[in-house]
């Protein structure tokens, strides 16, 4: 392993950040220190100070923030046996999380602690740079799919019994988004999904049997004839002003009447309050929550490395490189406030 390490600190609230040194890290119990050769960025790790106050108050700072890591297994801890040093991997890196808050699990640095659950092999042919775009999206796409809180589906398998009913994915050209469409058919179900008209082969590409424009005047009752007479099994809502028309499909399809968001605000507690006199049901979706149960080892241990190594399942979106080492990571997270569609900024370590 590496005898020195280097982060992007993030050295309080309101502050830039600054590239400095960091203590070398010790795998403990369950965890990998992993050698970070790509990182993507995330509307989370675009935080400005002030709201750590509000999103994350449990940080401690100075702190290394980051989640999406690809990069080599450089040592294991104890009860550790399906990792190896030398494995390529991809990692979701937990460190801004309430009962974790530490930066030697942020992602942005060369050596990063991964509990080894959230953790699994890539194939060689898989590029580090686009392994990088899986793990947040797809931990937050597999949490509103498959934790019990949420739409509480069965998870899913490499060789997948397909199920009479229907999963609906608005947002499914998000990095979120085009997760929640793989994994839903990855679970059997036939999966009807929102995207702009230019995304919509795309979206099929990976699996949905039906893509409707989001901004079509006729959209709910577009979605409806797509669904048609199988019943709904749930509905996945991502990215800001999905939530009121997933909740009036919801409500008018036949079958389960629930909705995960994937845009957890007051804003959607308030119209998750509002939706229940509709006789739905509305969750926040918090990506990293799978770290506590049992979706977070179903996905990373026992599905991914096989579907991944099988090309069952694809790292998407398309990874676009903006950047090569930790001072350009900055750089990257204000390209991403600027918006992107259909892409993940990728930067390499």
């Amino acid at each position: 392993m590496d005898s020195e390490n280097t982060a992007l600190w993030l050295p309080a609230r309101g502050k830039k950040f600054e590239v400095g040194p960091a203590p070398v890290p010790e795998p403990g119990d369950e965890e990998v220190v992993v050698r970070v050769r790509a990182v993507a960025v995330n509307f989370l790790d675009t935080l400005p100070g002030y709201a750590y106050r509000f999103v994350l108050p449990w940080v401690r700072f100075p702190m290394v923030i980051g989640t999406d890591v690809a990069g080599e297994v450089v040592a294991v801890g104890r009860n550790v046996s399906r990792l190896s040093v030398g494995e390529r991997v991809l990692g979701h890196a937990v460190g801004v999380e309430k009962s974790r808050n530490r930066p030697a699990e942020g992602a942005f640095q060369h050596l990063v602690v991964l509990m080894q659950h959230l953790v699994a092999p890539i194939p060689g042919a898989l590029a580090f740079e686009q392994a990088a775009v899986l793990p947040l999206a797809l931990s937050t796409a597999a949490t509103g799919l498959f934790q019990s809180d949420h739409l509480g589906l069965p998870l899913p398998t490499s060789v997948p019994t397909e199920k009479n009913s229907t999963v609906l994915v608005w947002g499914a050209s998000t990095s979120v988004g085009i997760n929640a469409v793989q994994l839903a058919r990855s679970a059997g179900y036939r999966v009807v999904a929102t995207a702009s008209p230019r995304n919509h082969d795309w979206v099929r590409s990976v699996g949905a049997a039906e893509v409707v424009d989001y901004r079509s005047k006729t959209v709910a009752a577009e979605l409806l004839q797509a669904i048609g007479g199988q019943p709904l099994a749930g509905t996945v809502a991502i990215g800001s002003g999905s939530l009121p028309p997933a909740v009036e499909v919801a409500r008018r399809a036949k079958g389960t009447r629930k909705v995960a968001s994937a845009h957890p605000d007051p804003v959607t507690r308030l119209r998750a309050w509002r939706a229940r006199r509709k006789n739905v049901q509305v969750s926040a979706i918090w990506g990293a929550s799978l770290k506590d149960n049992e979706v977070g080892p179903a996905i990373y241990t026992s599905f991914l490395p096989q579907a991944l190594a099988s090309n069952a399942y694809r790292a998407e979106p398309r990874a676009t490189v903006v950047g090569h080492g930790l001072t350009d990571v900055p750089n990257a997270l204000e390209l991403l406030r600027e918006g992107v569609s259909g892409e993940k900024l990728v930067v390499t370590i």
